[in-house]
């Protein structure tokens, strides 16, 4: 993305919906296109997790430990599959992330209701490869991160002046079709995509 793209759309006149149609249409978005989307709190996110995963008998599940959402995994102990915990250079990690791993957690930077987009900001302790490489991605958004629509992120955010220098938008699982217009999931990244929305607890 150009700074003279950032300078466009920081022009455009902006969508306005409410906090419950945001999320919402967030949600109606993602799911049309065979996402999930779990509407939870910061308090129960891991305990609805942890249900999930055993309730699709997932083996396993790699996460960033160093982040604040894997600081908060590491809690929970026994009630996760096995944890692959993503601490070194993606490049030792890459044969994991290949051939073994079945899912892989990720926060989100934000979310896009106009669209029903996951925005990611690529870190050194989540580097992209963790969203597009395993069957299953999991992401967590927090609530307040959802914005109308992109124009409004980079023009919050001031992107003309900090532009990140890796965005990834999803908006749902990998999908393709041949030539006969048979879709499939999967072909060319995670085949499943499971959002938890994180709200405050109260």
């Amino acid at each position: 993305m150009t700074d003279s793209a950032v300078r466009v759309a920081t022009r455009l006149p902006l969508k306005q919906w409410a906090y419950e149609e945001r999320i919402e249409r967030f949600t109606t978005l993602l799911t049309a296109v065979h996402a999930e989307v779990h509407r939870t709190t910061t308090a129960h996110w891991i305990t609805e997790l942890c249900a999930l995963l055993a309730g699709r008998s997932i083996r396993n599940m790699m996460y960033a430990s160093e982040t604040p959402i894997g600081q908060a995994l590491d809690k929970v102990g026994e009630l996760l599959p096995e944890r692959i915990r993503y601490a070194e250079s993606i490049e030792a990690f890459k044969p994991a992330l290949f051939n073994d791993v079945a899912a892989a957690l990720t926060s989100a930077h934000a979310g896009i209701a106009e669209t029903g987009t996951l925005v990611l900001w690529p870190t050194i302790q989540e580097p992209r490869l963790m969203s597009l490489v395993p069957p299953v991605h999991i992401a967590v958004l927090a609530a307040d991160r959802l914005f109308n629509t992109l124009a409004e992120i980079m023009t919050e955010e001031n992107w003309a002046s900090s532009l990140p220098t890796n965005a990834l938008l999803i908006s749902g699982p990998s999908k393709t079709a041949d030539i006969e217009q048979t879709l499939a999931y999967g072909v060319h990244g995670p085949k499943e995509l499971i959002v938890f929305l994180l709200e405050c607890s109260a």
